[in-house]
């Protein structure tokens, strides 16, 4: 039951987003922006587990993922305005986020971050 109260309000949250974004592009990016997914997972995870060791290895690994993912935010719109259509954009635009990714795992793994 409380996997379907999660899957339910988290899928509420994209629901939302996506019907604000179409009447208010701007303040529909705002709240796609605040980190109410990570602030969901903080919840969910404290509430199954109490254990704020996972917690903090959680949070921080969140803190250093987010950094490979922003240039896709720049990345997407920058092809879309010189003529590459949206699903190709998004396409390289996830496929540098993959390679961002793997290049902080081995960078944290070299500077002793545990990811």
């Amino acid at each position: 039951m409380f996997f379907v109260l999660k899957a339910a309000l988290s899928g509420i949250i994209i629901a939302v987003v996506s019907t604000v974004a179409r009447r208010y592009p701007g303040f529909g990016a705002l709240i796609a922006s605040l980190p109410l997914i990570s602030i969901l997972g903080m919840l969910w995870l404290w509430q199954e587990t109490r254990d704020p060791v996972r917690m903090e290895a959680h949070v921080s690994a969140t803190f250093w993922y987010v950094i490979p993912s922003l240039p896709m935010f720049l990345l997407i719109p920058w092809m879309m305005r010189h003529g590459i259509p949206f699903y190709g954009a998004l396409a390289v635009g996830c496929g540098v986020t993959v390679l961002l990714y793997g290049l902080s795992v081995w960078c944290a793994g070299r500077m002793s971050i545990g990811l």
